[in-house]
């Protein structure tokens, strides 16, 4: 991952650029980019345009509903920035974006070329020269529709941007979160210790670091069992000493 001296550059095309770039200015984001460790360059597609309306779109060829990003600006942007690679288009079908692409995203700073670039469709779709010839790959946030791919870029940037050093107050955090290990996070509770008679479970106010680490294993084994399953699934299923430690811990819930 990047360092302090190495920040990790992602430029974004796209048509709304005050939408990313409003997101991007406060919070986690917003720090990150203050603090040198977040290059975050946007552009905008309508600058590489060259007709008085400053057109993007046009209708697809053999007819059909909505419009079509066009590709004349789409390379011409692409272009005259020289983006560092590999450049994402955010789109429906492709690749499925997740905690360890978002890890080996991260990484890529240590790379020559320092980071990524993405893509955000609009209207119906992109120009398929676009996708056959400049694009690198595709990225895609989920199963639903979207109106372009700026929200999806933001999910992206977010995303891989708090798992930079030092862009999280607390490094360890990170590390500890929902998908960084598989499973989903354990439950927290913060004071009072009593909030209309639903009490913290007993073990996270004992001291003993080590009961609550085997609680917090624990808990966070059962939630995904009961709630994602397929991440389980995926991991092979539980281990010996996992279902050892399900055994011996209860679900410990506030009452």
């Amino acid at each position: 991952m990047t360092g302090q001296g190495h920040p990790l550059r992602v430029d974004v095309f796209t048509i709304f650029p005050e939408l990313v770039d409003g997101f991007a200015t406060v919070a986690l984001l917003g720090r990150a980019r203050t603090s040198g460790l977040l290059d975050l360059r946007i552009h905008d597609l309508r600058e590489a345009t060259t007709d008085v309306h400053r057109s993007v779109d046009d209708a697809p060829f053999g007819g059909g509903a909505g419009m079509v990003l066009t590709p004349t600006p789409v390379f011409a942007s692409v272009e005259a920035v020289d983006p560092p690679r590999p450049l994402y288009l955010l789109s429906p079908r492709g690749r499925r974006f997740d905690q360890p692409l978002a890890e080996e995203l991260a990484r890529s700073a240590s790379s020559t070329a320092g980071g990524f670039s993405l893509l955000c469709g609009r209207y119906e779709a992109v120009d398929e020269r676009v996708v056959a010839h400049l694009a690198d790959d595709e990225l895609s946030i989920g199963d639903y529709v979207l109106a372009g791919g700026e929200v999806a870029a933001l999910v992206v940037i977010e995303a891989v941007s708090r798992l930079l050093p030092g862009v999280m107050g607390n490094e360890v955090s990170g590390h500890d979160e929902s998908f960084t290990s598989g499973l989903l996070e354990y439950p927290h509770y913060t004071r009072p210790a009593d909030f209309r008679g639903w009490k913290v479970p007993e073990v996270l106010r004992s001291g003993d670091h080590g009961r609550i680490d085997r609680w917090r294993r624990a808990m966070a084994l059962r939630r995904t069992m009961e709630t994602r399953p397929d991440l389980i699934t995926a991991r092979g299923g539980l281990s010996d000493e996992e279902r050892r430690l399900l055994d011996r811990e209860t679900p410990g819930p506030a009452g």
